[in-house]
């Protein structure tokens, strides 16, 4: 009789756990489609911003844009979702709020190693529920590849006109942020999300 009770409990252990893993999976595909729904809504709206501040003629109102603008929208998403969305980068710019923490440095390098074997930056994404000392934590990243619009502001130092270099020497005196070519990785946008 107490092996059937052991065999009954090992059942209804099993599917309590295999019915758990199946909501925690759906769970996390769940977040994943919102927070790539979020990040669209950021770069949609950043590159709206992008795109009329360059075609005002003088490209270096755009880096008003990404000093500006940028950190409002994170703020202004942040608050609405209250997640922490942020935009972090290969070579930073503004080290206050560009850095990318441990885990961003990894997910980089796998989106480079991704590249590298042939897949595209546009299809990638990277979410998964990570332990902190802080505590459980969904975390989700999308590449952002450097299009044209990002080469005024982010291209070879030496063609940059002289307007965009001037103010990035005045506002960024640090930047690594130049000398990318269309198509490298940038960064990427990053949402953090606390679990309870």
């Amino acid at each position: 009789m107490n092996l059937k009770l052991a065999k009954r409990c090992s059942l209804f252990i099993f599917v309590a756990l295999t019915a758990q893993s199946a909501s925690s999976q759906e769970e996390l595909t769940e977040r994943t489609q919102a927070a790539g729904q979020t990040v669209m809504a950021f770069a949609k709206e950043l590159g709206g911003a992008l795109k009329a501040e360059l075609g005002k003629g003088d490209p270096s109102k755009a880096i008003g844009v990404c000093r500006d603008i940028a950190p409002s929208v994170a703020n202004r998403l942040s608050l609405q979702s209250g997640w922490k969305i942020s935009r972090v980068g290969t070579r930073v710019r503004n080290p206050m709020i560009g850095t990318p923490d441990a885990w961003e440095q990894q997910v980089l390098i796998d989106f480079k190693s991704r590249a590298a074997q042939g897949q595209s930056y546009k299809e990638m994404s990277h979410s998964e529920v990570v332990e902190e000392p802080g505590g459980r934590y969904f975390r989700f990243m999308k590449p952002i590849p450097v299009q044209e619009v990002c080469l005024a502001c982010h291209g070879n130092i030496d063609d940059l006109a002289e307007t965009v270099r001037n103010a990035l020497t005045e506002h960024y005196p640090h930047d690594q942020a130049v000398n990318y070519k269309l198509g490298d990785l940038r960064g990427a946008f990053s949402i953090k999300q606390p679990l309870e």
